[in-house]
């Protein structure tokens, strides 16, 4: 027997036994759980609905809101991220220049004397 005491048994169009009753008390529950909250809810239908519009709305307006804040951060760390960009380029050319400059330097000095003559 399978774990759970639970039985399965095979009908002439391949469904089991278990399928069956396992929708029927699904239903069962359903129902005996809409029977539960209608008779425990404190407020009427009209009231139930009423508030579901006003916190649809509420989240409807943090949604927009939250999408607002996140598309100004995303605005603004663009903003940066191309001014960091810009600083590293000028870094680089800042430094190639003084590469470029370093060799004109060394080439345009004259040698230095060979070891071994006077001066």
């Amino acid at each position: 027997m399978p774990a759970g005491g639970a039985r399965y048994t095979i009908g002439c169009k391949g469904r089991s036994a278990m399928d069956k009753s396992g929708f029927s008390s699904f239903l069962l529950g359903l129902g005996v759980g809409i029977g539960i909250g209608m008779l425990f809810a404190p407020k009427s239908g009209a009231d139930t609905r009423q508030l579901i519009k006003d916190k649809t709305g509420e989240g409807t307006d943090f949604l927009k809101q939250r999408g607002t804040d996140l598309k100004d951060s995303a605005g603004d760390l663009l903003a940066k991220s191309k001014d960091a960009l810009n600083r590293q380029k000028d870094t680089i050319a800042d430094a190639m220049e003084a590469g470029k400059q370093a060799y004109r330097d060394a080439v345009n000095q004259p040698p230095p004397p060979a070891a071994g003559t006077a001066h």
